[in-house]
């Protein structure tokens, strides 16, 4: 049951994200627009996770 509530490979995906990419790895244009849209995903996951936290604070 422990394993399945751990999150550092969460928090580890969100952190390697927004790493430079390796400039030895093949590079594409659809690769690295999948990769824009997938940061743009998870920031506007991020922003509306702290907009649900502070609405149920003020609840």
């Amino acid at each position: 049951m422990k394993k399945y509530f751990q999150l550092g490979d969460v928090f580890y995906y969100f952190v390697r994200v927004f790493r430079k990419p390796d400039p030895n790895a093949p590079t594409s244009f659809n690769l690295r627009m999948m990769h824009g849209i997938n940061r743009i995903s998870i920031v506007m996951f991020l922003i509306c996770l702290v907009v649900m936290i502070v609405r149920a604070i003020m609840r």
